[in-house]
């Protein structure tokens, strides 16, 4: 299973004063899903960062007139956009071979306003989403792989900068300016540092200047200097998974697809997560205090297969029980206990949640760490009577699960414990 702070003007010389979080959000909305859609190209299935890796040869008759629709009718998730529960949706704009899902000025004839389903869909699918109150993430990729700019820049060992003044800053500008993103999720800087894409002198107008300064959040891939070390947030690596509390905010990207970052028609059940990979892999990220980014790939005209619909809903359907510990919550002075079963905690206010991943044989869940008081009480979510529980010197808490079949519980992994008057 799964500040804001304003930024002084004069941040030009320091990264991290250019880049601040607005925790409030993101705390609140603490998993999304990310949608990796963009021209079908070549590469063998692999460990590519972010994209529409596919298998097979580059096409160019990605002509689908209802494309864009249908991608949008799948994203609505009726009703009211939630039923799985994500608080954000990120869109690849452009991705490493340069493809813009947006009319970008440079990148004529390259565009799917152009090409392809002559439309805006960076502009249509902003507008579907903000309609039903979903915040909208952009992805960008700095770097692309065939640009002749990109690559005279990289025969200078970088000491041009050609490709990031015709190109790669113009297409950020444009994309603040027009979309006004919630995020900016940047991609694509392993080969250079910061200094060559001009990273602080965007980061300072985005944050002092641009029609998204008083919101915008942004990740740590700015430079091949700065992952996990400079950002609003921290990515650090695809599928980054820390074992302590770190102590800055922080997101798990991930895919469905274990393979690939994006749709591949030769996928089988073996290399997609399961809906309780899925939900554990959320519960543990949160509790360490991480955003969870959960990726899929559409097909080439905007559909989302089915496999993908089932996870989601799945993930949906669990929040819908559990979300009370997962929205808003924030990481315990214990994050994970291992006794008869891994338990990992958040709390909210007053109350704290132990989310367990598997039942106990004996249907008694042995907690070492909460503290009861006189005023304890202690319910499952989902289940409405509280439930007995009692607490021994040796054994510490011990509570009493309800006699019920697996099947009738309200969920079929991860269960969650909330405990009031605990410390």
């Amino acid at each position: 299973m799964p500040c804001t702070q304003r930024v002084p003007k004069r941040c030009l010389n320091y990264f991290e004063s250019c880049l601040s979080l607005r925790a409030e959000d993101s705390e609140k909305k603490v998993w999304r899903g990310v949608l990796k859609w963009g021209r079908e190209r070549l590469l063998k299935a692999g460990a590519n960062p972010e994209g529409l890796i596919l298998e097979g040869s580059m096409l160019s008759d990605v002509k689908s007139e209802n494309g864009c629709p249908q991608l949008l009718e799948e994203l609505a998730w009726r009703p009211g956009g939630k039923r799985v529960g994500g608080g954000y949706v990120v869109l690849t704009t452009k991705h490493h071979e340069g493809f813009t899902n947006w009319p970008s000025p440079v990148s004529w004839n390259w565009n799917s306003k152009d090409v392809g389903p002559h439309r805006d869909l960076v502009g249509e699918l902003g507008k579907a989403l903000r309609k039903r109150n979903i915040r909208y993430g952009l992805y960008h990729s700095l770097l692309e792989w065939f640009h002749p700019l990109y690559l005279l820049d990289k025969k200078n060992g970088f000491k041009t900068q050609y490709f990031v003044r015709a190109k790669t800053m113009p297409e950020l500008y444009d994309l603040v300016n027009r979309y006004e993103p919630d995020l900016l999720w940047s991609d694509g800087e392993w080969e250079c540092p910061d200094t060559y894409w001009n990273s602080t002198v965007f980061l300072s107008w985005l944050y002092n200047d641009s029609p998204v300064k008083d919101q915008v959040v942004v990740n740590d891939r700015w430079g091949q200097n700065t992952s996990c070390h400079h950002g609003g947030y921290y990515n650090c690596q695809d599928k980054f998974k820390p074992e302590i509390l770190p102590d800055h905010k922080w997101e798990m990207c991930t895919s469905i697809d274990k393979i690939s970052w994006g749709f591949r028609r030769n996928m089988v059940m073996g290399d997609i997560a399961s809906d309780c990979e899925i939900i554990s892999e959320l519960v543990q990220t949160v509790s360490l205090g991480g955003n969870y980014l959960l990726n899929i790939g559409p097909t080439k005209d905007g559909l989302i297969v089915p496999i993908f619909q089932e996870r989601l809903l799945a993930v949906g359907k669990w929040l819908n029980i559990n979300g009370e510990a997962i929205y808003a919550s924030k990481p315990w002075r214990i994050q994970l206990e291992r006794n008869t079963t891994s338990v990992w905690y958040t709390s909210k206010g007053t109350a704290l949640y132990a989310i367990f991943l598997h039942w106990p044989e004996n249907g008694v869940l042995n907690l070492v760490s909460p503290v009861t008081t006189s005023t304890t009480q202690i319910t499952m979510l989902g289940i409405q009577k509280d439930l007995k529980w009692s607490t021994g010197p040796e054994e510490g808490l011990l509570i009493y699960l309800p006699q019920l079949p697996l099947f009738t519980l309200p969920v079929e992994f991860g269960w969650t414990i909330k405990l009031t008057g605990v410390h």
